[in-house]
């Protein structure tokens, strides 16, 4: 389970898409920039059970920004 999901806009202009994410997994925080295409470029060393981490983030972001 995530903890702490927090998602920011990468630019000033909220026009323009792409947001930087970070959260705890397991004890250990993840950075991560979210792309409008789903790509997940991960800042941090890449999280165990990547797609799964992956699943929640898409599922995450489209309650909290595509809604």
């Amino acid at each position: 389970m995530l903890q702490h999901f927090k998602f920011k806009p990468m630019f000033e202009n909220s026009q323009l898409p792409g947001w930087n994410i970070s959260f705890f997994y397991k004890n250990e925080r993840i950075a991560g920039e979210y792309h409008p295409d789903g790509r997940i470029v991960w800042l941090s060393k890449a999280p165990e059970d990547e797609e799964a981490i992956k699943t929640m983030i898409h599922e995450l972001m489209l309650y909290h920004v595509y809604d």
